[in-house]
């Protein structure tokens, strides 16, 4: 019995220490080689940066023209509603031809008109204020239309209140938006492109470089040392996993310091949830890479497979729930949904486990499924 505890020892140690190997020959690898370090940290960075700073689904300043055919003072303060407005940039017209003209050459998003007989339509409660928005872009013109109706509900709200003073004060509504109280889009968008960059790091650039091991030959070599398949496997994939989680640490760093995004979970449970993504893209990398063995063919079915439907299919730029249901049944098989629904709960919300339970089973197994796919291709090709 003492020598089978010998011998196990000796053979765990054996493993242990050609691990130690394969991890540290490919991290010399992965330092060497300037493309690695490009796409593993530098292009992350840029995408947050230029996604963070350059994408933005807020409406702000929006330029718009008022035409203001009644020079009442009723009318000159709805006007001076929309100047002092954060959403609209406003100009003041004294005709409607000349904002059409505006319109038509693009310059102006909206117009405002206010009718010469705003003032006397007002008196007698039947007054209307016309609302024109370009509608090239659908989405766009809604919430255009939507603010100036805020606008003219605002000047509508001042006007009771002031008329009411004396027989109490009107019904005051009080809005608060929960989970981003300052209405600003980067909330929602930062914590989605953690995923875009696990998914860069841990699918593209791990199937991009295991590929580029089987066209130099050089996984070939390692077949006829003593070092097994999921010791390969490992030395492979350890190095770039730490790297991921560089990522994920930039990526948090980012959203706190630059964009101010609250991180109102537990950073402990962030890790770990962000620990089970990084395997399932690991698995895509290792999987499309022992599958294709070709650089070109494993970067373009990495992309396919792994970070458009992180960009595309996750609900990281829309909210699914407005796709069409294929779509929507389209996304319950790509894991990126489940992480992202993960981060934006963590980050905005906090620890609410009826969201983080489900969705971190969800990614355990489908990260499980890969990883066993990637031993048993790997397995294959060396039979």
């Amino acid at each position: 019995m003492k020598i089978t505890r010998n011998l196990d020892r000796d053979r765990l140690i054996a493993k242990l220490r050609r691990i130690r190997a394969l991890i540290r020959k490919e991290s010399y690898e992965l330092v060497r080689d300037p493309s690695n370090l490009a796409i593993g940290i530098f292009m992350p960075m840029m995408l947050v940066l230029l996604f963070g700073y350059g994408l933005s689904l807020d409406v702000k300043d929006v330029p718009i023209a008022i035409v203001l055919e009644d020079s009442s003072p009723e009318a000159r303060e709805l006007a001076s509603g929309f100047q002092m407005s954060r959403y609209f940039k406003a100009q003041l017209l004294a005709s409607m031809p000349a904002a059409q003209q505006l319109m038509l050459e693009n310059k102006v998003a909206g117009i405002v008109r206010i009718s010469a007989d705003f003032s006397r339509h007002l008196s007698i409660g039947d007054a209307v204020v016309q609302v024109l928005v370009h509608g090239t872009d659908a989405n766009n013109a809604r919430i255009i239309q939507a603010y100036a109706q805020g606008a003219v509900a605002q000047w509508s709200a001042r006007r009771v209140a002031q008329g009411a003073q004396v027989a109490g004060g009107p019904v005051v509504v009080q809005n608060r938006l929960w989970f981003n109280e300052a209405n600003d889009s980067h909330y929602f968008l930062v914590p989605g492109l953690i995923v875009l960059v696990m998914t860069l790091i841990g699918a593209f650039l791990t199937a991009m470089v295991m590929a580029r091991e089987w066209e130099r030959g050089t996984l070939e070599a390692l077949f006829v040392t003593p070092a097994r398949t999921d010791e390969i496997l490992l030395g492979k994939t350890v190095p770039y996993f730490v790297l991921g989680m560089i990522g994920l640490l930039l990526c948090i760093v980012a959203a706190k310091l630059l964009f101010e995004v609250p991180l109102r979970g537990s950073i402990w449970l962030l890790v770990s949830v962000s620990t089970i993504y990084l395997l399932v893209t690991l698995g895509i990398g290792l999987l499309v890479s022992s599958v294709t063995r070709s650089q070109f063919v494993a970067s373009q079915l990495a992309l396919v497979v792994s970070f458009l439907p992180a960009m595309m299919l996750s609900g990281f730029l829309f909210d699914l729930r407005s796709a069409p249901a294929v779509v929507r049944l389209i996304s319950y098989l790509m894991p990126a949904r489940y992480y992202v629904s993960l981060l934006q709960t963590v980050f905005l919300a906090g620890n609410i486990w009826s969201v983080i339970i489900p969705n971190g089973i969800v990614l355990t197994l489908i990260a499980t499924t890969l990883l066993i796919l990637s031993r048993f291709a790997m397995h294959k090709r060396l039979a």
